[in-house]
């Protein structure tokens, strides 16, 4: 009876110890793919700050061409 008691708790264990290391993988997986996001979200912030940059460069440039013709006021 002890040894069927011994080999029930080592058998649980065993399966918890394998459930502890597929969470351990799919936990690094988890990191890896939060980096890769975390490096596009980057580069997306760069890009839209570099093209509000240039329109604003632009809007700078038609507004100084429409005082220059007249076409607004100063």
């Amino acid at each position: 009876m002890t040894e069927n008691v011994e080999n029930l708790v080592l058998e649980q264990l065993r399966a918890i110890r394998t459930t502890q290391i597929e969470h351990g993988n799919r936990l690094v997986q988890i990191e890896l793919q939060l980096s890769a996001m975390g490096q596009q979200l980057g580069g997306l912030t760069t890009a839209v700050y570099s093209g509000k940059s240039d329109l604003d460069e632009l809007r700078n440039r038609v507004d100084r061409i429409e005082r220059r013709l007249e076409l607004q006021s100063a």
